[in-house]
Formats: C-alpha cells, sequence, structure tokens
C-alpha cells in the first residue's frame, strides 16, 4: 500500500492525485490523506515561479506536519500575464519518503478578458470563472479548463496529466 498525502481537500484534486497515482503504480492500493496546509504564497498567485514555489511549500509542509508516508503532493494553480494576456496554469510537486522531488507545470490556458478584468479587481480565479460563466464552485468542477472547451478538458483531467508526468522520475527506470 502507499500513502500519499495530498495538500488540499478539493475533490477535483484528490481525484486527479487518485487517478495518476493508480495509472502509474497499476494493482498498489492507495491511502490518500488529505492535509490543509499553508503554500506561503498569495491565495491567488501571480506568477509562474510564485505558483511554482505554492506547489513546493506545500510539499516541504506536508512533510514536515505528516511524515511518514510514502509520497507528498502539492497542487498550486496560478496565473501569469503574457503580452498582456491572463493565463491559467498549475504547478505539481511530488515529494517521496527518500528525499526526491519532481515538478511539472500543466497546459497553459488563455483567459478571457472578462475573466481578466475580474482578476484585475482582486477575484480569484474560482470565483472570476463563476461570474462570468453564472455557476457555482467551479474549482471544485471542470473549472477554467471544463467550461472553456465545453468539458473536453477538465481541471481534473489536466491535472491528472500533469501528476503523471511528475510521477515520471519515481516510476520510469532512466531515473532508478
Amino acid at each position: 500500500m502507499l500513502k500519499i498525502v495530498i495538500t488540499s481537500f478539493n475533490p477535483v484534486k484528490i481525484a486527479a492525485v487518485r487517478e495518476a497515482f493508480q495509472a502509474s503504480f497499476p494493482g498498489i492500493e492507495l491511502q490518500i490523506v488529505p492535509l490543509e496546509v499553508d503554500s506561503g504564497v498569495p491565495d491567488q498567485p501571480m506568477t509562474d515561479e510564485e505558483t511554482r514555489r505554492g506547489a513546493h511549500n506545500r510539499v516541504e509542509h506536508a512533510r514536515q506536519q505528516l511524515p511518514g508516508a510514502d509520497y507528498w503532493v502539492g497542487l498550486e494553480g496560478g496565473l501569469d500575464s503574457f503580452d498582456g494576456r491572463l493565463m491559467g496554469f498549475a504547478w505539481m510537486a511530488i515529494a517521496d519518503s527518500q528525499g526526491r522531488i519532481s515538478e511539472t507545470r500543466s497546459a497553459t490556458l488563455p483567459l478571457p478578458p472578462q475573466v481578466q478584468a475580474l482578476i484585475d479587481e482582486g477575484l480569484e480565479l474560482g470565483e472570476a470563472n463563476d461570474r462570468v460563466f453564472a455557476t457555482l464552485n467551479s474549482k471544485q468542477g471542470g473549472g477554467a479548463y471544463g467550461l472553456l472547451t465545453d468539458g473536453l478538458m477538465t481541471r481534473e483531467s489536466i491535472y491528472t496529466q500533469t501528476l503523471i508526468l511528475a510521477l515520471i522520475p519515481f516510476v520510469h527506470e532512466l531515473w532508478n
């Protein structure tokens, strides 16, 4: 059995972690342990580096609070502007019991001007999406990915793919 600490109680993030670990460690039973930890960055990270640091900080704080796991997973959604256009993405950090850490970044999502205007007013992405798309708690559903692709991609599917990539150094023979 693998004990995996995930630094969130968000059901979308928990499902993505479960799917990624099941795909990467087929046939092994998983114990997923959600834990709320401080990211050390603002609730809405506004740069690529800030977002990456948030994921990494979550892993480090989780390792300190709940030692004895096989893996600790930190997920941090963030935003950054490129040529004046707001983009959304997430960083995933995974640490193992040997102290190794792997980090990957998700696909980058262009956000519409209406969402960008609300972010500029100080709203977090989830709240801005809920207002623009007239939804409730979209960040625990398909998120901006689902809303903007009509469900072709979702926050969970993107996070699952990104986590599978972050797990490569733990499962691929070239890293062993």
